[in-house]
């Protein structure tokens, strides 16, 4: 199926179209067709087929032309013409946090702007706060985001990110007002790294929580502040987002805002099929927009006859189908680890003895570990002699004897 496939096309092209300061009606117009067909639960192709296309809600003769020009050659003559009208950096900048396709057009089409270095010259000028819509605090702004991209390209080590998570987590959960809360987007689907850190929250006094998000005491800046959704950067510049919405709708939020995108718009077409509509509200009934679900995860996707899927799979790689039939497979959980075999202690390169070692793992569950230390190969990392080996190995069944491992 080449939906997706349709449906990216025509949002870059939307942007493109926005770069280019085109009518509003003209863009929106590329929008709400990506949108019909990302959700459409029949193949493009097929459609386009049995020329069907300007059936579709939105689709008229001009866009169902350039739908049937993408699936018959892989490409589209207009899309690649207006790809070089634009220059390459003002693509670059819609990567920027808190730059979206009609900022980037105003500061090229009044500023003159067509690269990130540009834009960050004028910023440190002063040149774009003057511009209408911006003002200071969204210069700043812009020049933490290019600062941003230039030290980690926005993507951080998926452990980082726990770390921050799990501390901003814990504050969280001191806020009286909140009812339920967990981490979502990517870095719950356990992603290897992270761009940043999506939180989500279930409040009847979102005001009060989103005061109490922002004043966490590892806030650098205050990036945006709504009624329910704010974003903040930390002192390690790692942004971080948080949307408060009713506990009723707290499940189909976290399973929207959990992601991944494929696996919402393959949902969203299941929901759709079956008679719903479903958004990050819940699931409605689709011919009186009826609440049905929303409470809990687990609801929505029982509701569209599929079992639980967990977050880790959420990829749009079968697990919809497996889901539906029963056969998802049982994931690794950190309580099925019953050992380490690699672990260093300080008679080496560690930091710990192997008495600390032994009663952290015992901690923790651990049948076993495994002591690897480096031999006399690595000096630089304080390898054995052959000595050390003999007194270390004494050591070890010392502490076996002691611990009646």
């Amino acid at each position: 199926m080449k939906n997706q496939f349709v449906a990216d096309v025509f949002y870059q092209i939307a942007d493109l179209l926005d770069l280019k300061g085109e009518i509003f009606f003209k863009t929106r117009a590329y929008r709400m067709a990506a949108q019909r067909i990302e959700v459409l639960d029949e193949d493009i192709e097929i459609i386009s087929k049995e020329d069907r296309l300007e059936e579709l809600p939105g689709v008229g003769e001009a866009l169902a032309k350039k739908i049937k020009e993408l699936i018959d050659t892989g490409k589209l003559e207009y899309f690649e013409r207006l790809k070089k009208e634009i220059p390459v950096g003002l693509l670059q900048m819609l990567d920027i946090s808190g730059l979206g396709p009609k900022k980037v057009s105003a500061l090229y089409h009044k500023l003159g702007i067509k690269t990130i270095e540009q834009l960050q010259k004028a910023c440190i000028e002063g040149k774009v706060r003057d511009l209408e819509g911006f003002g200071e605090i969204t210069e700043k702004n812009i020049l933490r985001g290019i600062q941003l991209r230039q030290k980690t390209s926005g993507r951080v080590l998926l452990n980082l990110a726990f770390d921050d998570s799990n501390r901003y987590l814990e504050y969280l959960k001191k806020c009286k007002d909140i009812i339920r809360i967990s981490i979502a987007g990517s870095i719950r689907r356990c992603k290897e790294t992270i761009g940043d850190l999506d939180i989500l929250a279930s409040s009847d006094k979102a005001d009060r929580v989103i005061d109490f998000f922002s004043t966490y005491n590892d806030v650098n800046k205050v990036l945006l502040k709504g009624s329910t959704k704010t974003s903040v950067l930390l002192n390690d510049n790692l942004q971080v987002d948080i949307r408060v919405v009713k506990d009723e709708s707290f499940g189909a939020a976290l399973q929207y805002f959990t992601g991944s995108k494929e696996h919402n718009v393959k949902m969203r077409s299941i929901a759709i099929k079956q008679g719903f509509k479903l958004n990050e509200y819940g699931l409605f009934k689709k011919d009186d927009e009826k609440f049905v679900v929303g409470k809990n995860e687990e609801d929505v996707y029982n509701k569209l006859g599929l079992a639980y899927i967990e977050p880790e799979l959420r990829e749009n790689t079968g697990e919809i189908e497996a889901a539906s039939e029963n056969r998802l497979p049982n994931l690794v959980k950190l309580s099925d680890i019953k050992g380490d075999l690699h672990v260093h202690s300080n008679w080496s390169d560690g930091f710990e003895t192997i008495e600390s070692l032994v009663n952290a793992s015992k901690k923790i569950g651990y049948q076993y570990i495994c002591v690897t230390d480096h031999s006399q190969s690595l000096k630089v990392a304080n390898g054995l002699s052959e000595d050390r080996v003999v007194k270390k190995i004494n050591e070890i069944k010392k502490i076996n004897d002691e611990q009646k491992i």
